[in-house]
């Protein structure tokens, strides 16, 4: 992954967890397995288990340990109250940033053209 998507990536990979937690209820390991299945190769499973962490923290999700088959319990984060709002907005913001994006793609193209 390039120096440029990955610091793109850090600014927008809360919001991607928590999209996929407004999914679905996960744990560590499924939420990197699905960020994979999304195309989101490169991202190391620390960087996830930090992540959450940091939005568990922030009382964004509600976290229940749920006995694992293979040792000791996984914490499953589930979306609460709080983390629905804070996706909210940051899908208003990217809407808002994508669209400013968007438009000086735009000029950029035309001012090529011409």
């Amino acid at each position: 992954m390039g120096k440029q998507m990955t610091e793109m990536l850090k600014g927008t990979l809360e919001g991607i967890v928590l999209a996929l937690l407004a999914e679905q209820p996960a744990y560590g390991y499924d939420i990197t397995a699905r960020l994979r299945e999304h195309g989101f190769t490169d991202i190391a499973e620390g960087t996830i288990y930090a992540l959450l962490v940091r939005i568990e923290q922030r009382g964004l999700v509600d976290v229940e340990k749920v006995p694992s088959e293979k040792g000791p319990p996984r914490k499953v984060y589930a979306l609460n109250a709080q983390g629905t709002a804070e996706l909210a907005e940051f899908w208003k913001t990217w809407r808002f940033l994508a669209g400013r994006i968007e438009q000086l793609n735009d000029c950029s193209t035309n001012t090529k053209e011409n």
